[in-house]
């Protein structure tokens, strides 16, 4: 998903620079941890001898040296992991500006402090997409892409990044049709997307995608600014549908750009606006639970 922000220098870089360099302060912390050396190894070995001052004189050496201070062993350094150097790299060099603004990147990354490592899945690869796999150090990020050039083009500057390529077959344009399509009883069956007699679910996705439970999802494409674009009608259904089909627990689900009227319909229509939890800026989020730990659940509260 390519950026529609122009290329400059922006303030909004400085603090993504600085959470970057806070992760890296507490791995680096983590690895300094110091050790108390044992007592046993710091007894004086002495040859055997009659004169009983000389047999005591080890123990005489033990008690003084366990009133010391203890002395941390040498520190071992742990290597940071290759997404978060590659960020801090990336950002402390680009004049690129992020797709979202710092408030609305805030709303994910409280989320991500809270459940990072874990499974996260991205609709969009853009300019920010290394931000979202380094602030999801230890766990898995996916990215799903609509532009097989531009997929290209971000793997050979990020290798590191796991991105698939996705084709969509509707346009904004059919957007208010498909809604009603949506409310159909079909569409308000909780099962795998594959399995969906839903027109909205996308049944052509990788099956890595299918056959992990998602911690979160971001909903920042496919593009959908003008009418012969795909649109976001099929990813926030399906987002949600993932999210009400996992064996249990709840599934933060974020949508971009909800000041355009389809994300603004559908992220309320499929995700609920009982779900909802908080707005900021153009972002949106929603908390939906697993409706099958709990059999029976409305499609929305």
């Amino acid at each position: 998903m390519r950026s529609k922000t122009q290329y400059s220098i922006s303030l909004k870089l400085i603090p993504i620079v600085l959470t970057l360099l806070f992760l890296l302060f507490l791995i680096l912390r983590s690895s300094f941890s110091p050790q108390t050396p044992s007592l046993n190894s710091a007894k004086t070995q002495q040859p055997n001898s009659t004169n009983s001052e000389e047999e005591d004189e080890p123990q005489i050496q033990s008690s003084t040296n366990a009133c010391q201070p203890n002395i941390p062993l040498t520190p071992t350094c742990t290597k940071i992991s290759a997404s978060l150097a590659e960020a801090m790299v990336h950002y402390a060099t680009s004049n690129i500006t992020p797709q979202q603004t710092e408030k609305e990147i805030s709303v994910s990354l409280r989320v991500l402090q809270r459940k990072s490592p874990c499974n996260f899945l991205v609709f969009g690869l853009g300019r920010d997409s290394l931000m979202w796999t380094a602030l999801n150090h230890g766990g898995r990020t996916v990215f799903l892409e609509e532009d097989e050039t531009w997929i290209g083009e971000i793997s050979r500057q990020l290798p590191s990044l796991e991105s698939y390529h996705v084709v969509y077959d509707t346009k904004v344009s059919e957007a208010d049709q498909l809604l009603e399509i949506g409310m159909k009883e079909e569409c308000k069956v909780v099962t795998d997307p594959r399995f969906s007699k839903c027109q909205l679910a996308l049944k052509g996705l990788p099956k890595e995608v299918y056959e992990m439970e998602w911690d979160l999802i971001m909903v920042d494409a496919p593009t959908g600014y003008h009418d012969g674009a795909p649109g976001r009608m099929s990813a926030i259904y399906t987002a949600g549908l993932l999210a009400r089909n996992r064996e249990q627990g709840d599934t933060d689900v974020f949508v971009h750009d909800v000041d355009r009227e389809v994300e603004d319909k559908f992220s309320k229509a499929f995700l609920c606006q009982g779900y909802m939890t908080e707005q900021e800026g153009r972002i949106r989020h929603f908390t939906v639970p697993s409706h099958r730990a709990r059999l029976g659940r409305p499609f929305c509260p």
